[in-house]
């Protein structure tokens, strides 16, 4: 997967870290389980050709999280681009 850029991105993250550096936006959205105005960031992905052969064939996405706890995530598919 390649990072994208995230319309509206208000910050980047782990580039000080020695990371590419992924754009993010943060938000708030409520939540069943945390309530109204539970903070969260997002994220943009875009699969490469290969990536995107193999999820059309029924591959699974994969999410890898560092570390040894494992925060509450959702994975979605954002919107379409708009035709050029």
């Amino acid at each position: 997967m390649l990072i994208g850029h995230i319309e509206g991105a208000t910050r980047t993250i782990g580039k000080s870290q020695g990371y590419l550096g992924l754009p993010i936006r943060d938000e708030t959205l409520d939540c069943v389980i945390n309530g109204q105005g539970t903070p969260a960031m997002v994220t943009a992905w875009h699969p490469t050709p290969d990536e995107l052969r193999a999820l059309v064939n029924g591959a699974p996405v994969h999410v890898r999280l560092l570390g040894q706890s494992h925060p509450p995530i959702m994975v979605s598919v954002g919107p379409e681009p708009d035709p050029v």
